[in-house]
């Protein structure tokens, strides 16, 4: 038979080993003896008096103000500790393993216990027996001291706590020992749910492993050797244009000449305008046919070139970026024109380092730059004033300003200068070393908020071709492949919103 080789016989034994692995945890899980285990969360931390914080700890809180009249009380807070056995094993009295009556010991760190109530869900009346001062419970200082309270798997308690000194937020742990088991936090899995039959860790590698292998081994021993739904080409194919969406290309490039045999495309990026005149000059002279040339473009072409066609790839987002040197996270729209318009000259002018500005800028051929000065500036940028980034050629410039060929360049300027600021593609997959990201207006360059945000700095990408492609040619496919599939994960991973998806299809048909 076909499928018996050597690979294939590799893979349906990895599918048995899992299948056993899997077995195997599912034993151990219902025959070997588990560790009792009591977790405990905090369901409830809020104010109640008439100062504190009502922020802390990241939670909602309301504040009550019931102790305004109350100085002493002023800081008041309420806690709800919920402590219960989430382990696969009943709790004795006598399974707690410290010295005294009390069992577990609860700590507010930076709070006193200024009184205690507890609760208990409905049929677990049995458990308010235990507790009593005889019993153990008492509280000191920070401190309450729990008694030796029997628990049945997954049964509960909670302790209401009022506490003074501090606001919201502060550390709650719970203490003591368990003979064979632990005392641990936990997480909510529903309101008052019972701890599934199976472990989370047996669950996931029962799932996931057993997922895994099969499919490993259905692919494998199924699958045929056709080629893949959009269709491989044959040939070589030249992609040129946009520096900032350069690393898609170059990642999507490798990739289609791993899947298409045959294939070879190179990335050759100069800069939007310069692609999109590359492709009008090989296409004219070539007279007849489409030349084997892609050019992508930060934004539409300029004026002129009727026979380029069109396709909308992505919707690109576009970032400042200043050197470290530089704490500001934010700027106006204002700000930033002013600092294009040399009225800004030191960061100390708009609350920075005393550093002088320097705009590490695009050449003209950029479409990055291009975007900038439509979308954000509204005008072109200053005349170039520099050609090391640093110092001034023109004496009579208002602020140093230079220009580069590619984003990789500004990039690496910023990140050496102090007091430099430029911009880039988001690149969501990269470190920044040397420098960071700067908001406009106070919104921050972000795929997941692209529609609803009115951040300005984005611009939608477009692939352009001389004429029609022949529907069998490379430059097809490639396309396909860009929009398409895998195309779209590698556009998202990369910081940018492919417009075939739901949201990018209804922006890129708006920005029209």
């Amino acid at each position: 038979m076909e499928w018996v080789n050597p690979e294939n016989t590799i893979a349906v034994l990895t599918a048995l080993l899992g299948v056993l692995v899997s077995s195997g945890v599912l034993w151990y899980e219902r025959r070997v003896p588990r560790r009792k285990r009591i977790g405990y969360r905090v369901q409830l931390d809020t104010p109640i008096g008439s100062g504190g914080d009502a922020g802390g700890g990241g939670r909602a809180n309301v504040r009550l103000g019931l102790f305004n009249e109350t100085p002493d009380m002023s800081d008041a807070t309420l806690v709800l500790l919920r402590i219960e056995n989430d382990g696969a094993l009943s709790i004795a009295g006598d399974d707690y393993t410290g010295r005294g009556t009390h069992g577990l010991t609860a700590e507010f760190h930076g709070r006193t216990v200024r009184g205690i109530a507890v609760t208990q869900p409905p049929g677990a009346a049995h458990l308010m027996d235990h507790f009593t001062a005889a019993a153990g419970l008492r509280h000191s200082g920070s401190t309450i001291h729990l008694p030796r309270v029997p628990l049945n798997q997954g049964e509960h308690f909670k302790l209401l706590v009022l506490l003074t000194g501090s606001g919201v937020g502060g550390a709650v742990t719970v203490t003591g020992g368990i003979r064979d088991g632990q005392v641990r936090p936990n997480h909510a899995i529903l309101p008052d749910d019972k701890p599934p039959v199976f472990s989370r860790a047996a669950r996931t590698i029962t799932v996931v492993l057993t997922a895994c292998v099969i499919a490993l081994a259905s692919i494998i021993v199924v699958r045929d050797d056709s080629p893949p739904p959009m269709g491989c080409a044959r040939g070589t194919l030249t992609v040129t244009g946009s520096t900032a969406f350069a690393p898609v290309l170059r990642e999507l490039a490798k990739k289609y000449e791993r899947d298409c045999e045959g294939a070879t495309v190179v990335v050759d990026a100069h800069g939007s305008t310069a692609g999109i005149r590359e492709l009008a000059e090989k296409g004219a002279k070539k007279g007849g046919g489409a030349p084997a040339l892609v050019a992508l473009s930060d934004g539409p072409k300029p004026g002129g070139h009727p026979q380029l066609r069109e396709s909308r790839i992505a919707v690109s987002l576009f970032t400042l970026v200043v050197n470290d040197k530089v704490p500001l996270k934010n700027l106006s729209l204002d700000a930033v024109r002013r600092l294009y318009s040399g009225d800004v000259t030191n960061w100390k002018q708009l609350g920075g380092p005393d550093l002088d500005v320097l705009l590490v800028s695009r050449d003209a051929n950029s479409g990055t730059r291009e975007v900038f000065q439509r979308r954000v500036l509204g005008r072109n940028e200053p005349a170039h004033s520099s050609r090391d980034c640093a110092t001034k050629d023109d004496l009579q410039a208002r602020v140093v300003r230079c220009e580069l060929d590619s984003t990789e360049q500004v990039l690496g300027t910023v990140a050496k200068l102090p007091g430099a600021i430029g911009y880039s593609e988001l690149r969501t997959g990269s470190g920044l070393k040397g420098l960071h990201r700067v908001g406009i207006d106070g919104r921050v360059a972000d795929v997941d908020e692209i529609g609803e945000s009115t951040y300005p700095y984005r611009e939608i990408e477009y692939a352009y071709t001389y004429g029609q492609p022949p529907a069998d040619s490379l430059t097809s496919s490639f396309l396909t492949y860009l929009s398409r599939g895998s195309g779209q994960d590698v556009i998202r991973t990369h910081g940018h919103l492919p417009c075939a998806t739901p949201k990018g299809l209804r922006i890129c048909g708006e920005d029209r």
